[in-house]
């Protein structure tokens, strides 16, 4: 395994740039999409006058290039901090020993699900796991309210979800085996598969057949289906399972990590504050991101809704990242590869 990091290192070196230490500066590895990361990043430039070195994952190595990286440089670490696009990688660099803890003042206000209780990751800026359903269920008994309709007969050949080993559906799948326990989990999925839900490669080919009219529904992140509809396509967004003694919804949010041993730890401490702001919340929201503030009283557009108005799936990040690895042969099995 310690060999395969060392290859994993000197592949990401030749396609990422080195940088070397100046105190002026800080060095920020990034998972988010660049198009919603960086005019944060450059107003935390313009803003105290500290320069931003930014690595950003590439289509190529999205979400674990960045990563991967940080465990290669374990010894040598390049990066002050790692802004990571879900909270399963942060506690993965925790668990390696590599993240440093520190706690913000601006983590004040942002509810404890949301954040590492050791200060080793802080959550800012969320999406939610919500249902975007096609305006040809204009009847609302045909509106589904709670991640059990992908398994009632009504709905049989009428649903999507995102293959389960990649991407979100993958922490939303591992989240449910945490909440539910194994065997509760495992008749959930087989009863999805006997109803006929369709497996589609992403959340946003979901979408796409629920906007053709190809499904009724689909569980995605909340900015496919926010973007959707302000592209005015023909569906709607539902968050499940709100009612009282519901599951709630899963939230994911952005995590902010300090990486150990980094050339500019008080940089890092000074970005970490700035990402996770308020401001920076505020900002992300009106952004084509859409993403949920997780400070309480944040402003938002009228399509992004306050994390104070959200019934929350409750949820322990580091159970859901162990089960993640543990469910993969089950979850190989059930998309049927």
């Amino acid at each position: 395994m310690r060999k395969f990091f060392v290859i994993v290192g000197l592949f990401l070196s030749m396609i990422y740039p080195s940088f070397s230490a100046a105190k002026d500066e800080v060095v920020v590895y990034v998972s988010e999409d660049q198009v919603f990361s960086e005019p944060i990043l450059r107003d935390f430039e313009k803003d105290t006058g500290i320069k931003i070195k930014a690595v950003y994952d590439t289509e190529e190595t999205k979400s674990t290039g960045a990563m991967n990286r940080l465990i290669a440089e374990k010894n040598n670490p390049q990066a002050d901090v790692y802004w990571a696009n879900e909270p399963i990688r942060a506690v993965v660099l925790k668990q390696k020993k590599i993240s440093s803890p520190y706690i913000s003042p601006n983590a004040k206000g942002i509810p404890p699900l949301f954040k590492d209780s050791e200060g080793y990751w802080t959550g800012f800026s969320a999406r939610a796991r919500v249902f975007v359903v096609s305006d040809g269920a204009s009847d609302k008994d045909l509106e589904p309210t709670s991640i059990l309709n992908y398994t009632d007969e009504k709905w049989k050949d009428k649903s999507v979800v995102a293959n389960p080993l990649f991407g979100t559906t993958t922490s939303w799948v591992s989240a449910l085996f945490v909440a539910w326990g194994d065997e509760k989990a495992t008749d959930f999925l087989e009863k999805m598969k006997k109803n006929g839900v369709k497996i589609s490669t992403s959340n946003g080919e979901s979408t796409t057949l629920v906007m053709n009219k190809e499904c009724i529904f689909s569980l995605v992140d909340s900015d496919d289906a926010t973007n959707a509809i302000r592209d005015e396509k023909p569906v709607s967004q539902i968050y499940p399972d709100q009612e009282e003694g519901g599951l709630g919804c899963l939230i994911l949010p952005n995590t902010a990590v300090l990486i150990k041993g980094g050339p500019n730890p008080e940089n890092g401490k000074k970005l970490i504050d700035y990402m996770i702001s308020a401001e920076s919340e505020r900002k992300l929201a009106f952004a084509d991101c859409a993403q949920i503030p997780l400070h309480e009283g944040v402003e938002t557009p009228p399509d992004v809704k306050k994390i104070e108005d959200i019934k929350t799936m409750e949820v322990d990040y580091e159970k859901v990242a162990e089960k993640l690895l543990e469910i993969q042969k089950y979850l190989k099995k059930w998309a049927g590869y």
